[in-house]
């Protein structure tokens, strides 16, 4: 959304304001200024320092040191694809999360209820109830895996790795679409050094150099957002052609500079969030104990597991029903909501696999009979993955 406001601002400039205006001979009519002003728009100015003599029209840019200024004009559109490209990681996970077999994200809408007033206390435990049903149908289709898989599973949970059938099919996922956020902040940090023709990598440290040894952060070494520019053209008349170089300014520069300084740190800020995330979120994939101590904590702020209890119950609960989609979910939520809505979640869960684990069936008439009694969702229900 930021990237998104920003676009919007620089257009604005473009297409209302001003963006360019050159100082020309003075016998150019009206008519000709806004020939130079639409000819120096369309094509690349270049930045020329001011004790630096105007090149002959045969001279190289690396023999005059013209630093051509190639992005102005496409400024909107290089921020509308940098948005499209922090977007695409989300709508990945929003899209191929359903394929598992259940829609994280109405779970998290309906979980979201329980943290919404005193109004939705008459509808809390049917919220509850809903949610557990979903997350049941979802987590018993995993339940049964043939002997000959079990070593594979263990492998596969151990190494980080799996499918919906070993229990870790969202949770990789999820994975993904961090490692994703993290490689796109990089990866722009540095596609930005050939759009912008400058070193805009290490545009941010340089600033701070800057301002450190009292220098003005505007005027960089490499002028990369010059407010003053040349440009070079010709015109014909009566068969002859005459060359002209007129000076132009930028006024959508002084735009240019402040937006691409704040993303500059932004996309850092971002980048270094989103790999202390991504490193949290890999060990509590690859640590079997913590998703136990994570289940075994909520279990007894619920009260339904006491330092006198068998935990071995609990540990059973874990690993074998809820594995690491469940876990993950169940810590999704708790991120959306708070502690006491994930322990009253947790603890229906608890209650619902005991009494399946004690009569020895997996509660699916329960589970009919428990939705006709609870509000339907105004979210469609996922359908099942085969």
């Amino acid at each position: 959304m930021v990237l998104v406001v920003f676009a919007v601002v620089v257009s604005m400039q473009q297409f209302v304001g001003d963006p360019i205006i050159c100082w020309a001979p003075q016998h150019f009519t009206d008519n000709h200024l806004s020939y130079v002003n639409a000819y120096c728009w369309v094509r690349n100015t270049y930045y020329l320092p001011f004790n630096d003599e105007i090149p002959a029209e045969n001279e190289l840019d690396s023999d005059t040191g013209k630093q051509t200024i190639p992005y102005y004009q496409w400024i909107p559109f290089i921020l509308l694809g940098m948005a499209l490209g922090f977007y695409a990681p989300n709508a990945l996970w929003h899209s191929i999360n359903q394929s598992g077999g259940v829609d994280a994200d109405t779970i998290l809408e309906s979980a979201r209820g329980l943290t919404r007033g005193d109004k939705m206390a008459e509808k809390r435990g049917a919220i509850v109830l809903i949610i557990r049903n979903q997350m049941h149908r979802f987590l018993s289709t995993r339940k049964t895996v043939s002997a000959g898989m079990q070593d594979l599973r263990t492998t596969a949970g151990m190494a980080g790795f799996g499918t919906r059938r070993f229990g870790c099919y969202l949770m990789i996922l999820y994975i993904i679409s961090k490692t994703l956020y993290l490689t796109n902040a990089i990866v722009q940090l540095y596609l930005l050094n050939s759009v912008l023709a400058m070193d805009y990598s290490t545009y941010g440290i340089e600033i701070v150099n800057w301002m450190l040894e009292d220098h003005d952060w505007t005027y960089s070494p490499e002028v990369a957002f010059p407010r003053v520019t040349m440009c070079d053209f010709k015109v014909r008349r009566l068969g002859n052609v005459h060359r002209y170089t007129v000076q132009c300014t930028l006024p959508i520069n002084l735009y240019n500079e402040r937006i691409f300084m704040f993303l500059w740190f932004w996309m850092l800020l971002v980048a270094v969030c989103t790999a202390v995330s991504l490193v949290t979120w890999v060990l509590r994939l690859a640590s079997h104990g913590d998703r136990i101590t994570y289940i075994l904590n909520h279990l007894k702020m619920s009260q339904k597991l006491d330092e006198y209890s068998n935990k071995e119950e609990a540990r059973n609960f874990t690993t074998n029903y809820l594995q690491q989609d469940g876990v993950f979910l169940l810590r999704l939520i708790g991120h959306n909501t708070n502690t006491m809505a994930v322990s009253e979640i947790i603890s229906c869960l608890w209650d619902h696999w005991r009494e399946a684990e004690a009569e020895g069936n997996d509660l699916e008439s329960t589970d009919h009979q428990d939705e006709s009694l609870a509000p339907a969702l105004p979210e469609k229900e996922p359908m099942m993955a085969t």
